[in-house]
């Protein structure tokens, strides 16, 4: 993938139900700011969840993107490997959710997609939020990566000298946009 620049990308944004949907918010954020195309599912068990962790409606964050899709809907563009995607970011992704993406298991639109993108070579980001890992989840982790995907945990770092909740989500979706190959300002890089 080839991007840095000015060029736009179709990225599809699947918010599942783990804590930390900030993630996915700011991240959808950042890619409509940037004039990317930005399609997206927010799960039902993420709803409540999104409502509880930030100052935002699942319905705002829907409002800001060029398609929503429910996770049920097993017939939508995405659950094709003919439907013109760069990427696709989980966040945050639920164990569930790594489960379903780690095995194979379509139940759902965000699983089947995911499944899409994987075996059309395309970039799937999963930002796992989960701690401490089990056994199960690790090697969950390990079947994902053994598949293409990129897994990205929600570990802030602490050399851009955060000094804010907001400044340890930025440098998450800083890493995620790192992945994607778009230019941000969201941390200041390692020198």
């Amino acid at each position: 993938m080839e991007l840095w620049g000015e060029a736009t990308m179709r990225v599809l944004v699947s918010i599942t139900g783990a804590s930390g949907s900030i993630y996915g918010v700011r991240l959808v954020e950042e890619l409509v700011k940037a004039r990317h195309e930005v399609f997206l599912i927010v799960s039902e068990t993420a709803r409540p969840i999104l409502e509880f962790e930030t100052k935002y409606t699942a319905k705002q964050v829907e409002g800001l993107v060029s398609k929503v899709y429910a996770n049920e809907d097993l017939w939508a563009g995405p659950a094709s490997g003919t439907f013109p995607l760069d990427a696709m970011v989980v966040a945050p992704c639920s164990m569930k959710t790594l489960s379903a993406v780690a095995h194979g298991f379509e139940d759902t639109l965000t699983a089947r997609a995911a499944s899409c993108m994987l075996k059309e070579g395309r970039t799937l980001i999963l930002v796992v939020r989960e701690t401490p890992l089990d056994l199960p989840g690790v090697r969950n982790l390990l079947l994902a990566k053994e598949s293409g995907a990129v897994i990205l945990p929600a570990m802030p770092a602490f050399y851009h000298k955060p000094k804010s909740v907001d400044d340890m989500v930025s440098f998450v979706v800083g890493k995620i946009l790192d992945q994607l190959r778009i230019k941000h300002t969201l941390y200041k890089p390692w020198k």
